[in-house]
């Protein structure tokens, strides 16, 4: 508070300075006095010469011509007297000073007990605008509580909302209530039942609801959401963590593989994956390089304990014996015509499926654009079903598709190349992709 009536005293002084120094400047004391002492000579001078004319002492062209001088002289000096004079105030500058000089600080304070805040100088005024800062842009628990309310009335009112509904079922999930989020996800996957991410993320929120596991139900969402699309991170982290607790590290270790080829090399959650995956390695006694069993003949043993790993259940097509040349290996490009139709990031899926028959993937791999021309290996590893193994199979189609929706389901406009049936077990297989799907 001193500092401030201190500075504010300071201002009002600079002000009334700015303002009197103006009107308290005048005529010059010493110009008024010169002038005067000028006007007495001249008068003097001026009797002297009037005396010479009437006692006849001097003509009168003389008269006139001395007097002429006279004043020019006394005009010119009186000029040049006034440059360094000191100004002396007039009368009317005067009044106009002193009314100024004792208005202005009392207007000034008249208006800052109008206008001013004198709660500015309490100690807790400084803290106060960043508390009220905070507090705008701070959601409480409250008024999460009172939006998922407010949220779940309406959806009531549109129960077609599927957005609406997965919006409502993240919120529960946040706020810990899974029971809840697993009810709108149920809601928002009758609607949407094709939706990998929501199936994921029903399986998650179930498992929580049921303490934590995912037996049962929330196995069968995540098998659903595999089969949608077998490259869905959540799906796969989900479906190995439960091969993992049953310590089917084998199983565990093909699932988490599978979830790294859909994630950046070198980023953080490829590093957790391979941890994950060296732990498993560990426990089940597989050594690192080893390639992990077939994700099919891993199903199999959970659904069939009884029986043997070299036995397997028919296919709807031709089928072989299991073999370690259960591979398919080649490359795949891009046709120049369509380069403009794809960005850098798109998503390309990399398939094996029958030459005959059903069309689902027997294997699957997932780049993306920029990656390509890219070489290829499809094995027994990225099975989809206990059945649908390259190893089942004699001749299959490769294929590879730009996915703009990041999905493995074909869509319109994706892009699409087919190799002609190959056996199993080919390589250099060759595929472009040059065609836009209808």
């Amino acid at each position: 508070m001193i500092a401030f009536v201190s500075i504010t005293a300071v201002m009002v002084a600079a002000a009334l300075a700015w303002v009197l120094l103006p009107l308290l400047r005048g005529t010059t004391t010493r110009g008024v006095e010169r002038e005067a002492s000028n006007v007495a000579i001249l008068r003097d001078q001026l009797a002297e010469l009037r005396a010479d004319l009437s006692n006849g002492t001097i003509p009168r062209e003389q008269y006139e011509q001395a007097r002429s001088e006279l004043e020019t002289r006394v005009l010119e000096e009186s000029k040049s007297s006034t440059g360094g004079a000191i100004r002396a105030p007039s009368i009317a500058g005067a009044w106009t000073a002193a009314i100024v000089a004792g208005a202005l600080p009392i207007a000034a304070l008249l208006l800052y007990v109008s206008l001013g805040n004198f709660d500015a100088f309490s100690p807790l005024a400084a803290r106060q605008p960043a508390v009220a800062s905070g507090a705008e842009h701070e959601i409480t628990p409250q008024q999460i509580e009172e939006i998922a309310t407010k949220l779940a009335a309406r959806l009531e009112k549109e129960p077609g909302n599927a957005e609406g509904w997965v919006v409502l079922a993240r919120t529960y999930y946040a706020m810990s209530r899974h029971a809840d989020a697993a009810r709108a996800f149920e809601r928002a996957i009758a609607l949407d039942p094709n939706n990998a991410e929501l199936l994921a993320d029903y399986a998650d929120a179930l498992g929580a609801a049921q303490g934590g596991t995912l037996v049962g139900k929330p196995m069968d969402l995540v098998q659903r959401a595999l089969k949608v699309d077998p490259t869905q991170w959540k799906a796969l982290a989900l479906a190995g963590t439960v091969a993992f607790d049953r310590k089917d590290y084998a199983q565990a270790v093909a699932y988490w593989e599978r979830m790294k080829a859909t994630v950046p090399s070198g980023s953080s959650i490829a590093k957790s994956i391979d941890s994950s995956i060296a732990e498993a390695r560990e426990l089940g006694g597989l050594k690192p390089g080893t390639p992990a069993p077939s994700i099919a003949l891993a199903k199999a043993s959970q659904t069939a304990p009884a029986v043997k790993a070299t036995t397997t259940a028919k296919p709807d097509g031709p089928t072989t014996a299991p073999s370690a040349a259960a591979t398919v290996t080649g490359t795949v490009k891009l046709a120049p015509e369509l380069a403009a139709k794809a960005a850098p990031t798109d998503a390309v899926f990399i398939f094996a499926r029958p030459a005959q028959g059903s069309k689902m993937p027997l294997a699957i791999l997932r780049k993306q654009v920029k990656d390509l021309p890219a070489s290829f290996t499809l094995d027994d590893t990225m099975a989809m079903a206990p059945s649908m193994a390259l190893s089942n199979f004699a001749d299959v189609v490769v294929g590879a598709r730009i996915s703009k929706s990041g999905q493995a389901m074909p869509q319109s406009g994706d892009l699409e190349g087919l190799s002609t049936p190959v056996k199993v077990g080919a390589t250099g297989v060759a595929v472009t992709i040059a065609n836009t799907l209808p």
